[in-house]
């Protein structure tokens, strides 16, 4: 059935750091008209809804904010029970808690149980798309493919490649691992809103034949994306320093295996030098900021400004890193990285950082054309948040005068008790008892 949306409405064409005002499509009053297809049919004012659509079913979400669903460009699956695991640092994280977490995914029960529970978490969150880290077990990868095929959600996620560095219950070898990878792009890359990502861990559990292959099936699945860690905690460099002495520097790393690329997202990415920025930038490749896991874990500081550099500006994208991370929030996430940004000594205001968490990390994934913006012909992924959804938000809201006053707050203090309601392909996935829904 098609639908009418109201709102005030919030959209992006482009990256407001480039574009400016015009990157921004903010209306106080507008409609969104989802088709039986679960596409947007018309988006514009409300005042101007053609009349074809009037007799239509309407869904007034008053003056909630209606924009694109989140979209999650860096989360671990297996991880999701590990919110607030302590650990020295990242090795001694992976060490004391991941990959014991991780080991139980091998039982296909766990984790399809568990990918019920990931996924609608995700949801109440307000995320409607993620590029998500499975285990090295394939079973985990099925379940969670299909558990999000239940919900009609785009999803990228792939076995995790280990071949060193890890319990035996994690490792495969070079030759199975890549073998695995294949059956699962058979079964799952392209089928509904799946895609498959190629994904080594990172350099320090992968040799240089793992890595060797890997580079070798992205090449051979050219639409697939590939995910990776890239110079997340000194420790890790230094590590990755003695294993590859040959490389030039950790992205060195990862290039002389063919493994950067416009379709490559490199969580963190805290640590690089001037030539890693520079290598980054001339292939395309995506540096996925984490925020709350970064402070968690003590990594470093993203410094977005150095990374933005106009002469070689990098590619961003903006991810929770459940269970590194500490918020399933994409608003807390955006919130943590505008206080990271000003510790660099750089500046993220609010209207950008929804627009990387939106429109910009759609296009990290490469599926801007399908999500990530309130216009025809894409998903009508959508989640309706409330700027009034505590009493600490009330109270600040009411000081707002500008869009972005009202984005800053929700970033800063907002988190799922701000989401109201979210949509999957048109369909209503997760919504508080408060939305009112009349027929017209």
């Amino acid at each position: 059935m098609t639908t009418v949306h109201l709102a005030r409405t919030l959209s992006f064409r482009d990256d407001p750091a480039i574009s400016g005002s015009r990157a921004v499509v903010f209306r106080e009053r507008g409609a969104v008209v989802v088709g039986a297809d679960g596409r947007i049919a018309w988006a514009g004012e409300a005042a101007h809804l053609p009349e074809m659509f009037h007799p239509t079913a309407t869904v007034d979400h008053g003056r909630a904010l209606l924009t694109a669903g989140f979209v999650d460009t860096h989360v671990h699956f297996p991880q999701w029970r590990m919110l607030a695991a302590p650990g020295r640092d990242l090795l001694e994280w992976l060490e004391r808690f991941t990959f014991r977490e991780e080991a139980r995914y091998a039982d296909r029960i766990h984790a399809e149980t568990s990918a019920e529970i990931f996924l609608d978490r995700l949801i109440e969150n307000g995320t409607t798309s993620a590029a998500v880290y499975s285990s090295s077990h394939a079973v985990a990868c099925d379940a969670l493919f299909a558990a999000a095929e239940k919900r009609g959600m785009a999803l990228a996620t792939g076995k995790t490649l280990m071949d060193r560095a890890c319990p035996e219950t994690l490792r495969d070898d070079p030759e199975s691992g890549i073998a695995e990878s294949a059956a699962l792009i058979g079964r799952w890359h392209g089928r509904g809103r799946a895609c498959y990502a190629v994904t080594p861990r990172f350099a320090v559990t992968s040799t240089e034949t793992q890595l060797r292959l890997a580079g070798e099936l992205l090449r051979a699945h050219p639409t697939c994306l590939m995910q990776t860690h890239l110079s997340e905690s000194a420790r890790e460099i230094e590590t990755v320093r003695a294993l590859f002495p040959r490389a030039a520097s950790y992205t060195d790393v990862y290039d002389r295996f063919g493994l950067l690329g416009p379709r490559s997202l490199f969580g963190h990415a805290i640590h690089l030098d001037d030539a890693e920025c520079t290598r980054l930038s001339e292939t395309g490749s995506v540096a996925v900021h984490c925020p709350t896991s970064n402070c968690f874990l003590g990594s470093g500081l993203f410094d977005i400004g150095r990374l933005s550099h106009p002469d070689r500006p990098v590619r961003l994208g903006l991810a929770t890193d459940i269970g590194g991370g500490t918020s399933w929030s994409m608003l807390a996430t955006q919130g943590r990285a505008i206080e990271v940004a000003r510790l660099a000594g750089a500046e993220l205001d609010a209207t950008r950082a929804f627009f990387i968490a939106t429109l910009g990390n759609a296009r990290a994934l490469g599926l801007d054309a399908e999500i990530g913006a309130l216009e025809p012909g894409r998903f009508a992924d959508m989640v309706v948040i409330d700027p009034r959804a505590t009493p600490v938000l009330a109270d600040r809201d009411d000081l707002s005068e500008s869009l972005e006053d009202l984005l800053f707050a929700l970033a800063i203090l907002g988190d799922e008790r701000a989401v109201r309601s979210t949509w999957i392909a048109g369909r209503c996935a997760h919504e508080k008892p408060t939305l009112t829904e009349t027929a017209r």
